[in-house]
């Protein structure tokens, strides 16, 4: 695709793709639980939202949490505590189904029925780049209106969606979308 940066930093520019940047903004919408999964106040409110319903527990295992039932009574009652390879799988599957549970959510919300969202993004940091080749980029503001592809990518956890889908976003800027493809950040509220 044209205007991709094949060889982005050989200058000593800084920044990361735009994906990353629209990611990270979606998980902050998500609203994960902010204590830790090693802390056992984080740990229980992990496992009490994979177990609070069928539902719940049906897409905790199909998101890879594979323990039995007596092992997630005994987590839970105290019992036992999981292990470390267990309580990175808690924190992902945690991650996997809260933004399968968010995702229609976001999805509203973001496209707001047609109007779309701002989004504002910062370019990359040109700090360390010597003077003659720095590029002229500055702050740029656009409105999103089709967000469904993007959360879906982001909410399956899928980087090489996302980028498509971004970057089918981002060509809305005009001819010079490719200095976009790397940011310092990316920022949108809904």
């Amino acid at each position: 695709m044209p205007e991709r940066n094949i060889e982005f930093g050989k200058y000593g520019a800084r920044g990361l793709k735009g994906h990353e940047a629209v990611a990270r903004q979606l998980d902050d919408l998500a609203g994960y639980i902010a204590t830790s999964v090693t802390v056992r106040r984080g740990l229980l409110a992990r496992l009490h939202y994979l177990t609070r319903s069928d539902h719940a527990r049906s897409a905790a295992r199909a998101a890879g949490l594979t323990v039995t039932d007596r092992t997630l009574r005994a987590w839970l009652d105290g019992r036992r505590s999981p292990s470390r390879k267990n309580l990175e799988r808690i924190e992902r599957v945690y991650r996997t189904v809260r933004r399968e549970n968010v995702a229609r959510y976001l999805t509203a919300r973001l496209n707001r029925e047609g109007r779309g969202t701002r989004v504002e993004i910062h370019p990359l940091n040109q700090s360390q780049v010597e003077r003659p080749r720095q590029r002229e980029v500055s702050l740029r503001h656009m409105n999103v209106r089709r967000w469904d592809r993007i959360v879906a990518a982001w909410a399956a956890g899928n980087d090489s969606e996302l980028d498509e889908a971004w970057v089918d976003q981002v060509i809305d800027l005009g001819s010079q979308w490719g200095q976009y493809e790397y940011v310092t950040n990316i920022g949108f509220a809904a």
